[in-house]
């Protein structure tokens, strides 16, 4: 994969700029349309069927999935992704009923930096100073977002920074089974397992959905997978240096959403706030870039 990365990425920055907005676009609907469903339905029964509905855009990878084969070890594996992302999920879908879409867009971008700590606790990954600085940085940027002891720290505020947590323990885990099986088995098996991990929990608060709800919640299931698909190609098309940047934009749309739409005003200290988490993540980005590049250059026999 990263060989496919580095050959594309010297052809074709453009392209996997232009996937990486189409990406962004595409989660900034999400997160939007989620929004719009508001609090009507809890938000354990929301991320349910989000998830059931978009089983349907397995059918691809319904091949590679029949032809896995399942150990005690990698079903305990994938079952336990499935529980921490579903709860990652579930807090997700609370929050956004609680706090503006700026603010949960910027916490988003937590995410990498808990990835990073526990790829040093639990993988066993170098900690630089540049990455620890970095991983300070993003916790001032989270602080200034939160401003505790200046305002209140609301529930949904608790819950996206759980949220960041309980994703990063997914993406851990997805990073230690992908070097094992094919990716769309990962991916295939999130899907699955997160779903049924959220059932019972749905099925404890249940209200009768609506059509229209059924039908935007579809949309977001469309656009999530989406989002994944065109942030795989841009992967492919682009070094993660060039692509990573683009995501930031993110933020620029969900303020403009989030004011346009849902009336929100623009907190400058979620913007300054989120602007030092963005470039703590794009920071630690270039460095493990520089890493495997350097690696990648060891690797080559002298002539």
């Amino acid at each position: 994969m990263v060989n496919m990365i580095s050959s594309s990425a010297e052809a074709s920055p453009v392209r996997g700029v232009i996937w990486m907005l189409v990406t962004g676009l595409c989660f900034v609907a999400v997160t939007a349309l989620v929004k719009y469903l508001g609090d009507d339905m809890p938000a354990a029964q929301s991320a349910f069927l989000r998830y059931l509905l978009g089983l349907v855009f397995l059918l691809p990878m319904l091949s590679a999935l029949r032809a896995m084969q399942l150990t005690r070890r990698s079903l305990g594996v994938y079952s336990l992704r499935g529980v921490l992302h579903a709860l990652g999920v579930i807090l997700w879908f609370y929050a956004m009923t609680r706090i503006p879409l700026a603010e949960v867009t910027a916490m988003n971008y937590l995410t990498p930096i808990y990835v990073t700590i526990g790829a040093a606790l639990f993988l066993g990954e170098r900690l630089a100073l540049r990455r620890l600085l970095a991983v300070l940085a993003a916790f001032a940027g989270a602080l200034i977002i939160l401003r505790p002891g200046l305002r209140e720290v609301s529930p949904g505020h608790l819950a996206m920074l759980g949220t960041a947590i309980f994703f990063a323990a997914s993406y851990l885990m997805a990073k230690r089974m992908s070097g094992e099986v094919n990716a769309s088995v990962v991916v295939g098996m999130l899907s699955i397992t997160v779903t049924i991990c959220l059932a019972p929990v749905a099925y404890a608060v249940w209200v009768p959905p609506t059509a229209m709800q059924i039908f935007w919640l579809f949309w977001v299931a469309a656009f999530a997978t989406a989002g994944h698909y065109s942030m795989t190609l841009a992967f492919a098309a682009a070094p993660i240096t060039v692509t990573q940047p683009v995501t930031f934009l993110q933020l620029v749309w969900a303020v403009a959403l989030g004011a346009l739409v849902f009336g929100e005003p623009a907190d400058l200290f979620v913007i300054l706030g989120g602007l030092i988490i963005m470039a703590s993540v794009l920071v630690i980005t270039w460095r493990e870039a520089m890493l495997r590049r350097e690696a990648a250059r060891r690797a080559i026999p002298a002539p």
